[in-house]
Formats: C-alpha cells, structure tokens, sequence
C-alpha cells in the first residue's frame, strides 16, 4: 500500500497531458508563500528599497540608495518590482513578484522546449523536479537580481539552442534566434555583462563539442547585433550622460576590480559550489547518480539534449567557482540543466527492467521536496527577526508621509519602504572612518553613491555633531529616530518618553517638536 502510495505522485507528474493545467500548478507553488514572510537585510531590504525609491521619486531612470545614485546593479529588476509595487501595494509578494515571474517564465520556457525537442514525460518531470528544488524555490521567493538574471540566461540559452536545432532541420529559426538576442539584451539589463557572455560561452562550447561550426555564422547576424545593441546602450548612454565616471565605475570596477578585492564578498574556495549544489537540490541531488548509468551515456540520439545541459552546468558551475567572491544565488543558472539531467535520468531509468523501483523512488522524492520546501520557508517566516515589519503595526497610524526618518548608525535598508516614507532618511555616521572602505556594507554603499551625487551627499549624511543643528532647523513633520538605545544619552531630546518602538537590535524615537521640547536649538549655529 504505501508503495503505491508513494507512486502516485511520480505517474501523475508523468500523466498530465494539460501543459497549461501543469505549469498553473507550478505557478501557484511557487507564489504561494512568497509574502509570509518579512524581507531579509541586507539583500532583500536593499533592493525592495531602491524599486520604492525609484516609484517614490518618480525617476525611472537612475537607481537611488537613499537618494544617491546607485549604481552597483542595473535597472530591469527596479522596473519590475516598482511596477509591481504601484500596481499591488507595498506588501511582500509585490516585493518579490520579479523574482517569482522570472522563475516561472523559464519553467515554461524549459517545458516549451522539452517538449519541441524532447518529449512531454521529460517535460513535465523536468519542471517537477525544478521547481521543488529548494534553492530554485526560495530563489524564486527571494527579492533579489540573481533569479531575474538566471531567468534570462535561461531562456537565452534555450532560444539559441532552439534556433541552432530548427536551422539544422530546415525549418525557421530567425524567430527564435531574434529571442535569443532579446533576452540576453534583458539580462544585461538585469546584471550586467553576465547577461550575455556566460549564456554565449555555453552555446558556443555546445555548437564546438557537436562540430556544428558550419551554424556560428549564422547565428551571428548584423541585424541582430545591432537589436542587442539598440535595446542596451540608451540606458548606460544616458547614465554616463548624467553621472560622469558611471561606465568605469559600473564596467570596470563592479565586473572585474571587484573579484580581485577579498573585503567585497566573502571569499570561498573554489569548490564551494558544489556542496551549495548537492545540498540546495535535496532530495534531488543524489540521483544525479543515474546520469553515469551506461545506457545513458551509450544513447547516441539523446546526444545533442544531454550535452547542451552538461555543458551548460559544467559552464556555470566553473565560471562561478574561478572568482574568490561567491555568493549562494550566483549559482541558480545551473539549477535547470541539473534538473533536465536527473529527471532523464529518472526516466531511462523508469524505462528499464526496475521500473517500478525508479517510480517509488521518484514519488518519495517529490513528497520529501514539497514538505521541505514548504518547511524552509515557513521556518524562515517563524524565527527570522525583521525590526521594520514588527514596528510597523504600531508605528504607521502615527506616521506620515512627510515625517523625516533619521537613522543613527543603522541604515534598515526596507525601513522607508515599511513605513512608506516619501522623504529620503538622514544618516548619522562618521563618514571619515579609517575602515569605511575595508569591506563591502551599507556605509560603503552611500558613500559611493554619494560620489555621484554630493549636493544629495551633504543632504543626506551627515555626522553625529551635524544631527542636533539639522534636528532644530527641522520643520513640517515629525522626526522618527532609528538606532541603538545608547544614543539617546548623546541626544538630550531622544528621551524615554518619546520611544515608540524598541527591540533587541535598536530603539525608535518620535520626536514631534524639537522647540517645545527642549530649550536648547537657539544656542544651535543652524538652527534655522
């Protein structure tokens, strides 16, 4: 009985004849829990924050980090989540419906393909597999650049190799190539550089290894390149127009000078990638084993499938692993081919003498990924602290759009977005610090940022002795002060009585009238 319990998933997976009823499936999977939980700092809350900025402000063009210029991403991703924000509200599954559409949008693409080129079994056992990944799936709810930039490599590399596929059969192609050149147009926009080169590399290391060299000419059309150009350059024209050194800042520092400095991102060793691999696909990861079989590699019509995902994960997995700075996410383009390599393997192995074993294993395999990915994230929700979604209940039905947020030391990257503040925050800081360029955080943020920017800087950052003459000349709102408890020692008038909010990490003041309250802003030299 409970064998074949645990095949029933495995056949129905198999089964589905209704692409659309299967994929509407994936869809809501995917999206269902992507706004129970509170956005994570730094990331999440970081770039939440410039996609409300960017809406706030009104300016679609120029990314802002408080205000300044931010230039370490470009703007697809701010787009698609502002666009999202005005359209749903400012609430979580606003916040990460870029990321949750863009990994949607490249499961129906490897589906659509499959299919074309495959078959519908392979199809829908791939995107089973996939989307129960727990990395695709908490890449897929995660507010950030990587599952929108791994989307677009996706469906860059599958168009291409779509196009590669129907030249060689005679049939047309230029649709699919044309694809190919928009996406990786897209993924530029979305991360830059990577966009193209890493999904070109894995093209070309396929049309290589399959002596297709007789195709590469034609997949380079003049017309073609210049769409790519065309639909790129406005934006980084324009900013370089606007901001002066933004290209060598962007290109130069952001894509190369970066990897060389170990304070950036934290340095890991080259092989850190595959435990992340092996351990981000649980329970997927071990039947990657069956990949080895002799039937599967002694299947030549299956040839020209099977090498385009190898190469693709061998391509990704080494071009991510060569530089010191690595992050988890950077690694999400390989998590298609992998799935498309275990699930075939899955299937050759359904299809041999111990096919019943293989869809035991299978459905136990599907029913142990839905219960852990649903577990992770509501673990996530459960014990994960957010100061800014916690305060809010209680802070927003006093707060104003035009109240002034001044953060002391701290700079709560989603605490403008929870709050809906129209005003960008004062940031106390010292700003001359020996270590404010030792390592990458948010100090080092704002003030290259601010470089671009410095009428905005002097605006927005200042100094700790700087507060108290801003504080007194301030007028037309509320002050909302950010920071550690100890700093109301420093500050006569963040006394006890006007916090409003305090936690572990930091204490949020209220201070209503500075000049009523305390009787000391006349004796400020700014006092206004």
């Amino acid at each position: 009985m409970l064998k074949r319990f645990l095949a029933t998933p495995a056949e129905g997976v198999l089964g589905i004849r209704s692409p659309a009823f299967l994929l509407l499936v994936c869809a809501f999977w995917l999206a269902v829990l992507a706004g129970i939980r509170p956005l994570m700092l730094p990331d999440e809350g970081r770039y939440v924050g410039v996609a409300w900025e960017m809406l706030s402000s009104g300016d679609w063009l120029t990314p802002t980090l408080d205000g300044l210029p931010f230039f370490h991403k470009p703007p697809l991703f701010y787009w698609l989540t502002a666009l999202a924000l005005n359209l749903f509200g400012a609430n979580g599954w606003a916040a990460r419906s870029a990321s949750t559409l863009a990994a949607m949008i490249a499961v129906v693409a490897l589906h659509v393909f499959l299919r074309r080129h495959a078959d519908k079994r392979l199809a829908n056992l791939v995107v089973a597999v996939l989307v129960t990944q727990p990395l695709f799936f908490g890449g897929a709810q995660f507010a950030n650049l990587d599952m929108l930039v791994a989307a677009m490599i996706t469906l860059t590399i599958l168009c291409g190799a779509h196009a590669v596929l129907s030249l060689e059969r005679g049939q047309h192609y230029r649709a699919a190539l044309a694809s190919a050149y928009v996406f990786a147009a897209l993924g530029v926009l979305a991360k830059g550089l990577i966009g193209f080169v890493l999904p070109g590399a894995i093209l070309l290391a396929w049309l290589v290894v399959g002596k297709r060299y007789q195709v590469i000419r034609s997949l380079l059309p003049l017309r073609l390149i210049l769409l790519f150009l065309v639909l790129v350059m406005p934006w980084f024209w324009w900013m370089e127009m606007s901001h002066g050194g933004f290209l060598d800042y962007f290109f130069v520092y952001h894509h190369f000078q970066r990897f060389a400095e170990s304070g950036f991102n934290s340095a890991k060793p080259f092989w850190f990638y595959v435990p992340v691999l092996l351990l981000g696909t649980l329970p997927w990861s071990p039947w990657i084993c069956r990949v080895f079989s002799r039937r599967f590699l002694q299947d030549t019509r299956q040839f020209a499938m099977r090498s385009l995902m190898v190469i693709w994960l061998v391509v990704v997995l080494a071009f991510f692993s060569w530089p010191s700075s690595k992050l988890v996410g950077y690694i999400l383009p390989a998590l298609p081919p992998l799935a498309c390599l275990i699930a075939d393997g899955f299937l050759v192995w359904l299809d041999d003498a111990q096919g019943a074993n293989a869809r035991a294993c299978l459905g136990a395999s599907l029913l142990a990924a839905v219960m852990l990915c649903s577990g992770l994230v509501l673990g996530v929700a459960l014990r994960y602290p957010s100061s800014s979604r916690s305060l809010s209940a209680q802070v927003l039905p006093s707060f104003r759009p035009g109240d002034q947020i001044v953060m002391l030391d701290e700079y709560p990257y989603d605490l403008p977005f929870s709050l809906g503040a129209a005003r960008n925050p004062w940031v106390v800081s010292d700003w001359n610090r020996s270590d404010l360029f030792a390592k990458d955080n948010w100090r080092r943020e704002l003030y290259d940022a601010g470089q671009f920017d410095q009428v905005k800087m002097r605006d927005r950052l200042l100094f700790p002795d700087e507060l108290s003459a801003r504080a007194c000349g301030h007028s037309g709102g509320a002050l909302w002060v950010w920071g550690k408890r100890g700093w109301g020692s420093r500050y006569r008038y963040l006394r006890d009585q006007s916090i409003v909010f305090a936690d572990d990490e930091a204490t949020l003041w209220r201070v209503v009238d500075l000049h009523h309250d305390v009787n000391y802003c006349a004796e400020m030299p700014n006092s206004g």
